[in-house]
């Protein structure tokens, strides 16, 4: 049976008899089980740190993959400050709060590359629909109707709560009013790179793409320099957005020092019609405007050929692979395997939970190994090491984070996530990665922090009111409904 004990040091002084020293001992934190005996002892020797998790196998995902069995993790704020085994970080690190947990692998946290948070609300809406006859007949529709400030919030607490659960800290998202959803964000203590869209059409919050870079402005203003929030700059797709508003958009991102996000030759369709009226795939238009560079990561990037790989590692753009969206739209499959060998920063992502359904980053790790191999015709193609980097150190490069998360390493960001060994199906262990790509799911998932922050303890979400919340999604899923003139289903359907 797996022993969790999270302690703190709190001044239960021990006299040891016949010594006369002083030793600070173990008190109970919370509802936990009791804390283990035979601590380090206190001494001036020892650094602080806020928090030590001790006892797990340690995945590093660090440039020597190091995986460290019966490991350990210091936390001082919200930086890593010690990672090595459990007796020499305990000998070093004297903790406010400690966490011993055993039958599991501690694994930087997920970094889901691209979604639309906000557009949980839309699960499941007009599913089993090509992407264009979805946008135009489902999504543009519902958004028109039913988008405002206060449904974007609720729908960002209903999807983090979904990421979080699932080992997510970090997520890209596009959508509408995204300094609403920074707010939230920041609430809930995520960490998020936040695009506000330019569209080339009336959208919910602006309703001319000079509205929305307007809005821009105040938006990057406003969250500038957060520890947690990274405002962007979001050009939707070729179609929806107007070659001057793409180069204006590159324009601006330089300008205010942000990343800019964008989907990119998600389908033939897009392919052809950018040869048709372009004469260029939708890769060397982006080219030829100024909008491909080192701060722009793309969504999707299924139909790309050898000359748009060259030209998308030429400029540094980070790619990000959806493997579910793709497969439920029949968008293709992204030649991922190719990406990598031509040197393509490489990231994964669930795509919105309308077009998915859901927003399991573990889910699309599994997917990754499995298509490419596929795909491929190839069992060595993607192995599990390398599906999980996509979700973790090399999806940190592709939204050009690297520095920052996407690794356990002293200098990095505490951003973790433990994942339980205990079921069934985590049982035996022979290869650490394998294990976690092809074996656990989100259920695994019992720890989350991030920042150095707990966000997840044990199961129970710490930072979000999880019935409140599913509550009032019920009630955006019945005002959905009621606007696009659809019968509300009846229970059980």
């Amino acid at each position: 049976m797996r022993r969790r004990k999270s302690v703190s040091r709190a001044g239960l002084g021990l006299i040891l008899l016949g010594l006369g020293l002083a030793l600070a001992g173990w008190a109970v934190a919370g509802s936990q089980t009791a804390g283990r005996r035979g601590a380090p002892a206190a001494s001036a020797a020892l650094q602080p740190a806020d928090w030590v998790i001790a006892g797990p196998i340690v995945v590093t995902m660090d440039p020597h993959r190091r995986v460290i069995h019966d490991g350990a993790v210091a936390i001082r704020r919200d930086t890593i400050v010690g990672v090595g085994s459990a007796a020499s970080v305990e000998s070093r690190y004297q903790p406010a709060h400690r966490l011993e947990l055993r039958d599991g692998v501690l694994i930087p946290g997920l970094i889901n590359g691209h979604t639309h948070a906000a557009m949980t609300l839309f699960r499941g809406l007009g599913d089993d629909e090509n992407l264009q006859n979805w946008l135009q007949d489902y999504i543009f529709p519902a958004e028109a109707r039913n988008v405002t400030p206060a449904f974007v919030r609720e729908g960002t607490r209903l999807g983090m709560v979904e990421m979080i659960e699932s080992g997510t800290t970090t997520f890209a998202d596009m959508y509408y009013f995204e300094s609403d959803i920074a707010a939230v964000v920041k609430q809930a203590g995520m960490r998020a790179v936040l695009g506000e869209t330019v569209i080339g059409f009336p959208a919910p919050d602006n309703k001319t793409p000079a509205e929305a870079f307007a809005y821009i402005h105040r938006f990057v203003a406003q969250w500038r320099g957060d520890s947690l929030i990274t405002p962007a700059i979001a050009p939707h797709a070729i179609y929806t957005v107007s070659g001057p508003d793409l180069r204006e958009s590159a324009a601006l991102s330089r300008q205010l020092g942000v990343p800019l996000l964008i989907h990119l030759s998600e389908t033939k369709k897009e392919v052809a019609d950018s040869l048709r009226e372009h004469h260029m795939t939708p890769v060397a238009y982006l080219d030829s405007l100024g909008v491909l560079a080192p701060n722009l990561t793309a969504a999707h990037c299924v139909w790309t050929d050898a000359a748009d790989l060259r030209l998308l590692a030429r400029h540094d753009v980070g790619c990000v692979y959806n493997p579910s969206s793709n497969l439920k739209l029949a968008d293709g499959m992204a030649p991922v395997t190719q990406w990598i060998a031509a040197g393509v920063p490489a990231g994964l992502g669930t795509d919105g939970a309308a077009s998915n359904n859901n927003l399991d980053m573990l889910r699309q790790i599994y997917f990754a190994a499995e298509l490419q191999k596929d795909a491929t015709m190839d069992p060595t193609a993607m192995p599990a090491e390398q599906a999980l980097a996509l979700a973790t150190s090399d999806g940190a490069r592709a939204l050009h984070m690297e520095k920052e998360i996407g690794s356990i390493e002293v200098g990095k960001k505490a951003d973790l996530a433990f994942l339980s060994l205990d079921e069934a199906h985590g049982v035996p262990l022979y290869n650490v990665y394998s294990q976690i790509v092809y074996a656990l799911e989100a259920s695994d998932v019992k720890d989350v922090f991030v920042a150095g922050k707990p966000v997840m303890l044990d199961g129970r979400l710490t930072t979000l009111d999880v019935p409140e919340i599913l509550s009032q999604a019920r009630a955006y899923g019945r005002r959905v409904l009621r606007s696009l003139h659809v019968a509300t289903p009846s229970p059980g359907h």
